[in-house]
């Protein structure tokens, strides 16, 4: 099976991951969170600021590989505080207004300060 490992400007490589992948017509996005890219730090603001960030950050992957939210398929979301599950199900329809992916949601301990990260996986079209 081969393989494109894809390099998106403003995105900073990382020795352990490739941020992402294509094969068979597929683009797997590594775990992505709330960084604010002009700090490289969590996006400051709270749960809301932090995950509208990282649904951003997805979104910047995306179009960096001639994509977009309606090509995703499936994500999986993992939260610290099932608590803000509420929070995250207000903002999730404002990027996957229609037609909205398969989605797992996740309780997870992540590296901290991030509460929220995701996983998406996009299809090709056509």
């Amino acid at each position: 099976m081969a393989k494109t490992i894809h390099h998106v400007e403003g995105v900073k490589p990382s020795p352990l991951l490739s941020h992402v992948v294509e094969a068979n017509g597929f683009v797997f996005l590594a775990g992505t969170v709330g960084s604010d890219p002009a700090t490289g730090t969590v996006k400051a603001g709270g749960f809301e600021a932090e995950c509208r960030q990282m649904l951003d950050n997805v979104g910047h992957l995306l179009r960096g590989v001639g994509l977009d939210f309606s090509d995703v398929v499936r994500s999986t979301v993992y939260l610290v505080d099932l608590a803000n599950r509420d929070a995250y199900n207000r903002i999730y329809p404002e990027y996957f207004p229609s037609d909205p992916p398969a989605r797992a949601t996740v309780s997870a301990g992540l590296i901290p300060p991030y509460t929220i990260e995701i996983e998406c996986t996009a299809a090709r079209r056509g």
